[in-house]
């Protein structure tokens, strides 16, 4: 049954398709299938349903934000006076005396 569902095109139609589709092939595997029970058919359909049914996609989530450390501080209104770099060479400066 469940080819028949993919190539038949129930999988993606409109609701209202589905259900005229799964009426009709139920009453023709009843017909055609005489040793099914009738809760055997339904249980068949339900699968089916179950089967064409749109499948759930998750949720769009949006990246998350950096987590930013802690331990760092925003630059102050002192530091930002001071020229960039100043603190690299004269750490500079110490490594290259050794």
């Amino acid at each position: 049954m469940f080819q028949h569902v993919m190539r038949c095109g129930v999988i993606g139609s409109a609701p209202e398709h589905q259900k005229e589709w799964f009426d009709e092939t139920m009453k023709f595997l009843a017909d055609r299938y005489h040793e099914l029970s009738k809760n055997q058919v339904a249980e068949l359909r339900v699968l089916g349903e179950r089967f064409a049914a749109p499948t759930v996609t998750p949720v769009d989530v949006a990246p998350a934000q950096p987590v930013l450390d802690q331990s760092t501080e925003a630059p102050t209104a002192e530091s930002a006076d001071e020229p960039a770099g100043e603190e690299a060479k004269s750490e500079l400066d110490t490594v290259n005396a050794a």
